[in-house]
């Protein structure tokens, strides 16, 4: 550590990338946390069979490893001039493999993938469920602890690696075969981590490991309760920590460097927004909606489906989040764009702008079920309200309406269920772009909303957190006068104008509900 710390002292540049859902990214930056070079890719899915969604690790792979090459590149620099590197990762996207072989038994299965739904659906109406509830409720009677609340209102969603892991166990032979100790499992970080090291380091980080739905927070260690509930060997699991994953093999770009952070893409943009303090609210719209709150050193206990999460742990420092999530909002307008309801992604404002509204056109944005508050996985993407006028712009608009919606949702939730004030609310992602979107977020929540320069806050984050592991950046005092705000959204309209539309369109979530049967997926 004291030698990549030295190393980091007389390097110039801190390698970021974001492994997300739809595009893997790169950036280089200076100590100013300026950008000097950059690279893509767009992440390819795969879709073997309905609701099942995956990635090929291969392909990901030399995208990861290209992409790394080519922002240094680009930046006009050397491998030997990187002090270190981050690394964010979409989270609950899982692989296991062969721990002799380094051979995946499958392809990674995305957090977007609904092939447990049947599965999680069983297990929520289940009476195990129902007996853990009572029996955690008269626990918290008696001894008052938080841990309890957590398990008494326990339910499983298709986002988290559980049942999907115990779905991959009961149907993928060659994981059911396989000797515990030879089967490795691991979320994208793990399996990069793995790869860049040639197998000598197997590990993954708090935020990660929080975000599977098997970590026990309260513990800080995976849950063997969970596990034994699904059958799954604990020692499938790989180990959990928090900075210094050791270096990248030499072979691989010709020099070691430091890997000195694996971090979980949303808790990246939270750590890259700076919201480091209790009651600090960070919006992500990318793929999907995350809505994230600081609760400090309090561990949240959910009501209505926000999940506790750990936000990062340096050192002695743990940070917990509490997270409201949605599946779909760059996945809708993606999916609009392909219908070629629009040519460029930056017209889609002025076209929801061009019409006064969206003539009573409502959207449902499920492609992928709908999260808290409606927790319903068999819910179907739909418009309603269609007529002989309707046009493209009225289309647009309902769509762009309805993820500004979900963000009225997901904040309300989060103010009726956490318990400290918010204060700043900070946006990222690629959709904070759209100004319709944000403009109308900040009328219905009547909150400013603070945008920055750059919207890849993953990236900075997992950047940032490798430098201040490595000492390129001193404390998050220095982190903060870093960030540089491009624009704030403030409260233009009465939120009370939105309510016959807010109606309608809650209707016909409520009409798209249950619209898939168990056996869909």
């Amino acid at each position: 550590v004291r030698l990549a710390r030295a190393a980091a002292a007389s390097s110039s540049y801190v390698v970021g990338v974001d492994v997300g859902s739809t595009t893997l990214r790169c950036h280089v930056y200076d100590k100013k946390a300026a950008i000097r070079g950059s690279s893509s890719k767009k992440v390819e899915t795969l879709y073997p069979h309905l609701g099942w969604v995956e990635l090929d690790p291969e392909v990901l792979w030399t995208q990861f490893m290209d992409v790394i090459k080519e922002a240094v590149q680009a930046a006009g620099l050397q491998m030997n001039q990187i002090a270190g590197l981050g690394i964010s990762t979409q989270r609950g996207t899982f692989i296991t493999w062969n721990k002799k072989t380094g051979k995946p038994f499958h392809n990674f299965i995305s957090w977007q993938d609904l092939r447990a739904a049947a599965l999680v659906n069983s297990w929520n109406r289940s009476l195990i469920l129902k007996v853990i509830h009572v029996i955690s409720t008269m626990l918290h009677f008696l001894t008052w602890s938080d841990r309890y609340v957590i398990a008494s209102s326990l339910t499983f969603t298709t986002h988290h690696v559980s049942l999907r892991l115990s779905w991959v166990l009961q149907n993928i032979t060659e994981v059911r075969t396989a000797n515990e100790n030879n089967c490795c499992f691991g979320t994208i970080d793990t399996w990069l981590l793995y790869k860049l090291t040639k197998g000598s380091v197997y590990a993954t980080d708090y935020s990660n490991a929080s975000s599977t739905g098997v970590f026990d927070p309260f513990q800080m260690c995976w849950s063997s309760v969970l596990s034994k509930l699904f059958s799954i060997p604990m020692s499938i699991y790989p180990p959990v920590e928090d900075t210094n994953f050791g270096s990248v093999d030499a072979e691989i770009f010709g020099v070691p460097i430091p890997i000195a952070a694996l971090v979980a893409d949303q808790q990246a943009a939270m750590f890259g927004e700076c919201c480091f303090h209790e009651g600090d609210v960070k919006l992500t719209m990318g793929t999907g909606i995350f809505w994230d709150v600081n609760t400090g050193n309090h561990l949240h206990t959910p009501s209505s489906g926000l999940y506790p999460l750990i936000g990062w742990k340096i050192g002695k420092e743990v940070v917990f989040l509490a997270e409201g999530n949605a599946s779909d909002a760059g996945s809708t307008i993606k999916w609009a764009k392909e219908l070629d309801l629009f040519t460029s992604v930056d017209e889609t404002a002025r076209m929801a702008r061009s019409v006064v509204d969206s003539e009573g056109v409502c959207f449902v944005p499920s492609f992928s079920g709908l999260q808290v508050p409606v927790n319903d996985p068999c819910a179907c993407a739909s418009f309603m309200g269609l007529k002989p006028s309707t046009t493209r712009n009225h289309l647009i608009r309902a769509m762009l309406e309805s993820i500004a919606f979900r963000n009225k949702q997901l904040y309300d939730t989060i103010v009726k269920e956490v318990r400290v004030p918010l204060t700043n609310i900070r946006t990222d992602g690629g959709v904070s772009n759209n100004s319709f979107i944000m403009q109308m977020t900040s009328d219905l929540i009547n909150k400013k909303i603070d945008k920055p320069v750059n919207t890849d806050m993953s990236c900075l984050g997992a950047a940032f957190l490798a430098g201040l592991a490595l000492g390129f950046w001193t404390d998050k005092e220095q982190l903060k006068k870093l960030r540089r705000t491009e624009i704030v959204f403030e409260p233009q309209r009465d939120s009370g104008e939105y309510k016959l539309a807010m109606d309608n369109w809650t209707k016909a979530v409520q009409r798209s509900l249950n619209w898939y049967n168990q056996t869909s997926y």
